[in-house]
């Protein structure tokens, strides 16, 4: 059994990414965005994505759309969506995300978004396969 006090994980992770597990269908994350920082515009053609959040005030830009996030606050985005969340609050942004299927490498942590990009572009933060 896999059990965590996610939000107390989510806010003890400086972390931009990491990876807390990974399923055959779905994958836990936890992301914290530095103030004026963002998760940067992107789609997930076949991956669903819910995301939400702990700590920090940020804006949510999903299909064209956009609205405040605040802890408590839970996000869907479906496949093929684009979107992107930003903090503008003063203090960090945290969340966790269900992805499923898998988005990135079981175990991956990206401590900055330069980090998870250079990871990504390198082909580093592939999902496992079955």
């Amino acid at each position: 059994m896999e059990h965590f006090t996610i939000a107390t994980v989510a806010e003890k992770s400086p972390d931009f990414r990491r990876v807390l597990w990974t399923g055959e269908h779905t994958q836990l994350v936890i992301m914290t965005i530095p103030p004026g920082g963002e998760i940067g515009e992107e789609v997930h053609e076949d991956i669903d994505q819910i995301l939400t959040f702990v700590s920090g005030t940020g804006e949510a830009r999903v299909a064209g759309e956009k609205r405040e996030v605040v802890s408590g606050d839970l996000v869907v985005v479906p496949a093929g969506t684009r979107h992107n969340f930003v903090n503008t609050g003063p203090n960090p942004l945290v969340l966790y995300t269900v992805y499923g299927p898998p988005e990135h490498a079981d175990q991956a942590v990206h401590r900055t978004k330069e980090e998870a990009d250079a990871a990504e572009e390198a082909g580093e933060d592939e999902p496992p396969t079955s």
